[in-house]
């Protein structure tokens, strides 16, 4: 992972992000911690649905594999 990127999310913890995963599930949640294989951990995770309605899950890990885009939520 470049060093541009792990800049960028080491500036990103504690704010809001959004993931999405390989199959098409999207997370929201703060971002609490990530490791070197971009494995990263979200506090007061959401999976944002098709139907519009949230899913809430609280504290979540997500395998930096799995992960296609993680993005900044603007304010």
């Amino acid at each position: 992972m470049s060093e541009a990127t792990l800049a960028i999310l080491a500036s990103s913890i504690g704010s809001q992000i959004f993931v999405r995963l390989k199959g098409g599930k999207e997370f929201r949640g703060k971002l609490k911690s990530y490791d070197q294989h971009l494995n990263i951990v979200l506090e007061d995770a959401e999976e944002l649905r098709q139907n519009g309605e949230p899913k809430r899950h609280g504290l979540i890990l997500i395998r930096g594999d799995s992960i296609v885009l993680i993005s900044p939520v603007p304010k």
